[in-house]
């Protein structure tokens, strides 16, 4: 018998007993990991879900399966995961909107992004690309500003929290006048920009950058602050429409009270693959740049959040639906 079977019997006949939770946390993980993105497949956290997911499969030697709950601006998966059992093996790739968005724009959210939830680490950081056709008569910021005078029923799609505040932004900060349309997610937004259903919307870069490579969208400005390192012929809007900023971020979480031995592993194992160079490169492809937090300093960003997009969304004049 090893040492440490020896010491364990040994406290076993003493009338000890391990904690429910120190065993699971020494077992995990034992079984399918369930990582829930609660945007469509293809949008940017479903990307980056993927990444993850599949090096989080090889180094436990256990199924990670990756689920797509999209609709409410994310706040159906986000709630599903809230509910769940604190073990582990229920996670989700949370996102701006589901963490600090959507405390300002929807009335009664069935979950609370701070409490609810246990941080395991910010993955990556992105912005959002103002997307129209090709042939769209205006050619950058100014030129849009000056159209949308001209013409004041232009349409506005957004998919998720922070490209709605990005389209209020657009009427509060730059005086354009657009009818707002709601979508199930930014990629079928995207879609009806290129069936020119609408005029515009904002993508992540992760979905703008393809179509724009392709041909099939044309691009007119980034909402960083500053201009993207990964698109830099860009400008940022903020470069015409002073105070214009929706800078995104995507997250590992778990639900509240997950031990902290394995929200440790599950750090420890996502902060590893996202430190590697080739997957910086590949992740840099699908439009996010990796910025990394560990779970207590995540915990304290995403409040800090919650402010600043609730500031926000009371600026561009948004009311909570």
């Amino acid at each position: 018998m090893s040492l440490k079977l020896s010491i364990l019997a040994g406290l076993l006949l003493l009338g000890w007993t391990i904690p429910q939770g120190v065993a699971a946390s020494n077992d995990y993980p034992n079984r399918q990991i369930k990582i829930v993105v609660p945007f469509p497949a293809g949008a940017g956290p479903d990307q980056v879900a993927r990444m993850l997911g599949q090096h989080l499969q090889n180094a436990f030697g256990q199924t990670v399966l990756i689920e797509n709950r999209a609709g409410a601006l994310g706040s159906i998966g986000a709630a599903e995961v809230a509910r769940s059992a604190p073990d582990g093996y229920t996670l989700l790739m949370g996102t701006n909107t589901t963490h600090a968005g959507n405390v300002a724009m929807l009335k009664n959210l069935p979950y609370d992004p701070a409490k609810d939830f246990t941080p395991v680490i910010r993955t990556v950081t992105t912005a959002m690309v103002l997307l129209v056709k090709p042939d769209f008569p205006a050619k950058n910021v100014t030129e849009l500003l000056d159209y949308a005078k001209m013409h004041p029923n232009l349409t506005a799609g957004y998919g998720s929290g922070a490209s709605q505040i990005s389209v209020g932004q657009l009427q509060s900060r730059g005086g354009l006048s657009v009818i707002a349309a709601s979508y199930r997610g930014v990629p079928q937004a995207v879609t009806d920009v290129m069936t020119g259903a609408i005029n515009l919307t904002f993508a992540d870069l992760s979905l703008a950058v393809p179509q724009m490579q392709g041909g099939t969208l044309r691009g007119i400005g980034v909402t960083s602050s500053k201009r993207s390192e990964l698109v830099p012929a860009l400008p940022a809007l903020a470069e015409v429409i002073p105070g214009f900023e929706a800078t995104i971020w995507y997250g590992l979480l778990a639900p509240a009270n997950t031990p902290g031995a394995i929200v440790d592993k599950l750090h420890a194992e996502s902060e590893k693959f996202l430190s590697m160079p080739a997957t910086k490169e590949k992740l840099a492809n699908v439009g996010v740049i990796v910025s990394t937090m560990p779970p207590k300093e995540f915990g304290t960003f995403i409040q800090s959040e919650i402010i600043r997009w609730t500031a926000d969304a009371k600026a561009a004049g948004i009311e909570p639906q």
